[in-house]
C-alpha cells in the first residue's frame, strides 16, 4: 500500500476533532474498524440454502472497534489504532469512535480503499455466522509501530500480523500488559506469544491453536478460554479455575467476545486482580447478549456493576 493514498482527518471538514490529552492511556487496542451488516432469520441457512429472513440493520463493528467501545464504556481512557477508507462507512465509524470518547489520532484514513465490512446472521437461538471482508483492515504500512504510553495494550487478529507482532513488542517495551484475542483463529508465531501476557481466546480458537497447552507453554502466558453460556475458564502458573456464567436471556452472541476483552482490560489498567478482572468482563459479556448488535450492545460500567451485585 502506497503511503501517499492515505487522507488526513482534516480531508472531511465535517469532523469537530476534540483536543485529547491523555499523557497515559489505560488501554490501546490495535485492531479492525468495519461496518456490520446484520440479518437476522428463524435459523442459519445451511450449504446451498436460502432462508427467509425478517430483519436487517447497518451497525458499527470490527473486533478492535467494538474492544474499544467496551474497554471506553467500562470506564477506561482509550486510543484506538486502526484503519478505516475515506469513504461513508468510514466517515460513520470515525464518528462512533469520537462519540465514545476514544482518541481517533493513529487511525489512518485510505484513499481508495473500502472500509472493512462483516456480514452477519442471527438465528433465534441468538447463534450467529460471520463473514469479514477486511478493506482497510488489511493495510500495513511497515514501519515500526510506535504506542502512546498505555497500561494495556490489547489487539486482535482482524489485521496484518504483522502489526500485531509490532504492537506487542512496542508494548512490552513500555512496560504495559499485553492481551492477545486469537480472533479468527491463525497459527501464532513463538516470538508473538512470547509477548503475550494473556491470551483470550473462546472454546473453538483455543482448539484451533493447539489447546490451551499449547498457548501456556509459550511463556508466562495466561490463558483465559471463554465458553459462552458454559462459563470462563482461568490456566496460569498456579492451575485450572472455572468461572460460572450469569444468567441473562440472550437475543444475539454477536459482540459478546469483545465486550469481555475490553470490559477485563479496562480492570487490569485499573488494577484490579485476573479473578476479579474475569468477573467483571463475564458480567460484560452476559449483558452483551441481551441486545442485538456489536457495539450497541456494549454495556456500560453501571450496569456491569449492577448484574455483579444482583448475581453476587
Amino acid at each position: 500500500m502506497r503511503t501517499d493514498t492515505v487522507a488526513t482527518m482534516q480531508d472531511r471538514p465535517e469532523f469537530d476533532v476534540p483536543a485529547f490529552d491523555a499523557p497515559v492511556f489505560d488501554v490501546i487496542v490495535i485492531g479492525s474498524l468495519n461496518l456490520d451488516l446484520v440479518a437476522s432469520a428463524p435459523r442459519l441457512p445451511g450449504p446451498g440454502e436460502t432462508v427467509t429472513g425478517s430483519t436487517f440493520a447497518e451497525m458499527p463493528g470490527g473486533k478492535g472497534l467494538n474492544q474499544a467501545v467496551a474497554a471506553a464504556r467500562a470506564g477506561a481512557s482509550v486510543a484506538l489504532i486502526g484503519a478505516v477508507g475515506n469513504d461513508d462507512a468510514g466517515t460513520l465509524l470515525r464518528h462512533v469512535v469520537l462519540d465514545e470518547g476514544i482518541d481517533d489520532r493513529w487511525i489512518t484514513v485510505l484513499a481508495g480503499v473500502p472500509t472493512g465490512r462483516a456480514l452477519i446472521t442471527v438465528d433465534e437461538r441468538a447463534e450467529n455466522v460471520i463473514v469479514v471482508i477486511p478493506g482497510a483492515n488489511a493495510w500495513d504500512a511497515g514501519a515500526s509501530e510506535t504506542l502512546p504510553t498505555a497500561r494495556v495494550v490489547l489487539a486482535q487478529l482482524e489485521v496484518p500480523l504483522p502489526r500485531v507482532e509490532r504492537a506487542f513488542a512496542a508494548g512490552k517495551a513500555i512496560g504495559a500488559i499485553t492481551i492477545l484475542n486469537p480472533a479468527p483463529a491463525a497459527a501464532l508465531p513463538t516470538a508473538l506469544l512470547g509477548d503475550c501476557d494473556l491470551i483470550i481466546p473462546n472454546e473453538h480458537e483455543a482448539a484451533l491453536l493447539g489447546g490451551t497447552d499449547v498457548l501456556t507453554n509459550s511463556g508466562n502466558t495466561t490463558v483465559v478460554v471463554t465458553r459462552g453460556g458454559a462459563g470462563t475458564t482461568i490456566i496460569d502458573g498456579t492451575g485450572t479455575r472455572h468461572l460460572h456464567a450469569f444468567a441473562v436471556h440472550p437475543v444475539d452472541t454477536t459482540g459478546a467476545g469483545d465486550a469481555f476483552c475490553g470490559a477485563l482490560a479496562a480492570r487490569l489498567a485499573a488494577g484490579d486482580d485476573l479473578a476479579t478482572g474475569v468477573g467483571f468482563a463475564m458480567a460484560a459479556g452476559a449483558l452483551a447478549t441481551t441486545v442485538a448488535g456489536a457495539v450497541p450492545s456494549l454495556p456500560h460500567r453501571v450496569a456491569i456493576e449492577q448484574l455483579l451485585s444482583e448475581q453476587e
